[in-house]
């Protein structure tokens, strides 16, 4: 493993803070004020991260996006990640799962969102099915040359500005050595389709302007070609794609703990109490210590997982132990920060206090930490047991 950058990497660094410092953070402010990004705002970054080569990074080069190998997206990642959520979001990284496309699929989807011109997401959870997805109970029933899909999703994010839905439900069962267990199946179902309908989720605390929607589904019909994947297959078809997704959230929370310590090493060494900058102060400058041990460990287990990726030897489990490290490091480091700051640190003329909030989802979403822990002890185990 490689621990340098090359030029080319480092020249991306350079352009992706830039960006974010840029056309980002002015627009922060009144993001967190209004929770909502307007559209034009939108358009214009969008805009401007196809101009720079933003756009689509991830997708392959011969697909029309950007080629980056893994260790060089997840470099971009971390520092757009600095920024608000709901802006970053807009440099659109469209969902890998979509390059399971085929025939008119790619035309009519993939293609599109690489272009900039439409917006995926994914549409997994239901009240009843958060870590345990096999429970779930929206049902896709073949009716002739249709499936008929009926129930509920929910926490299904940007599903208000996305033009269709990456959809997962349940098309049969099978028996397991644990009983009767759901065969699932993924569906590509446009916004507009009759029967499907999105309304307002709920009110989160974290990453403000950037919203979750609850999608209902009342005998929506939609043609048998419109499914992603082979039938009963949905599992299969997400595991070979949404694995890196797990990385993609550790990059981007490296990017917000690092903009939380550099405040907090600002703080420490300007600030004047007794006499004397407080970061002199052992309370205050072990904190630093610990903050800056544990981002340490927090990029060299993000960027080993993605060096492995590029090398075609990565696992769940270092995809597991990289999101759950480096998650529960922002945590840290977003508090200690705020603790450095005293209050100044909880008001909202600094960024910390939404970087504190935002931190807290980031343990909950795309795998809660004890489904991360479940992986990693599950994957030390599983050796002894077979």
């Amino acid at each position: 493993m490689e621990f340098s950058l090359s030029s080319e990497q480092e020249m991306l660094i350079e352009s992706a803070r830039a960006f974010a410092e840029n056309e980002l953070y002015p627009h922060e402010a009144e993001v967190e004020k209004s929770d909502s990004v307007s559209p034009d705002l939108a358009q214009k970054i969008r805009e401007r991260a196809i101009e720079m080569g933003f756009y689509a990074a991830n997708m392959p080069e011969d697909l029309g996006g950007g080629g980056l190998d893994c260790v060089s997206l997840s470099l971009v990642e971390r520092e757009l990640g600095r920024a608000n959520f709901a802006l970053q979001y807009l440099v659109g990284r469209p969902s890998n799962i979509l390059q399971a496309c085929v025939g008119e699929q790619r035309d009519h989807y993939l293609f599109p969102c690489i272009r900039g011109e439409k917006t995926d997401c994914l549409a997994m959870t239901e009240p009843g099915a958060g870590s345990d997805l096999r429970s779930m109970q929206c049902r896709a029933d073949v009716d002739g040359d249709d499936y008929v899909i009926n129930g509920t999703k929910h926490f299904i994010s940007h599903a208000d500005i996305a033009d269709f839905v990456i959809l997962f439900a349940a098309t049969g069962e099978e028996e397991s050595a644990r009983g009767p267990r759901k065969l699932i199946s993924a569906f590509l179902v446009d916004k507009g389709t009759p029967g499907f309908s999105v309304r307002p989720g709920y009110h989160s605390v974290s990453h403000r302007g950037y919203h979750n929607s609850i999608l209902n589904f009342d005998n929506c019909r939609i043609p048998k070609t419109q499914m992603l994947g082979a039938p009963h297959q949905g599992f299969n078809v997400a595991n070979d794609w949404l694995g890196p997704t797990r990385l993609q959230v550790a990059a981007m929370c490296l990017g917000r703990a690092h903009r939380a310590l550099e405040h907090a090493t600002d703080w420490a060494a300007e600030r004047q109490q007794f006499g004397q900058f407080i970061g002199r102060f052992q309370g205050v400058g072990f904190k630093l210590a610990e903050m800056k041990l544990k981002l340490e460990a927090a990029e060299l287990l993000t960027f080993k997982a993605a060096w492995k990726t590029d090398q075609g030897t990565a696992t769940d489990s270092d995809y597991a132990m990289a999101k759950l490290f480096t998650t529960e490091t922002l945590a840290f480091i977003a508090d200690e920060a705020i603790q450095i700051h005293g209050g100044m640190g909880l008001m909202s003329d600094l960024p910390l206090e939404r970087i504190w909030r935002d931190a807290r989802v980031e343990r909950i979403w795309e795998g809660t930490s004890e489904i991360q822990r479940h992986i990693i002890s599950r994957d030390m185990l599983k050796p002894r047991w077979t």
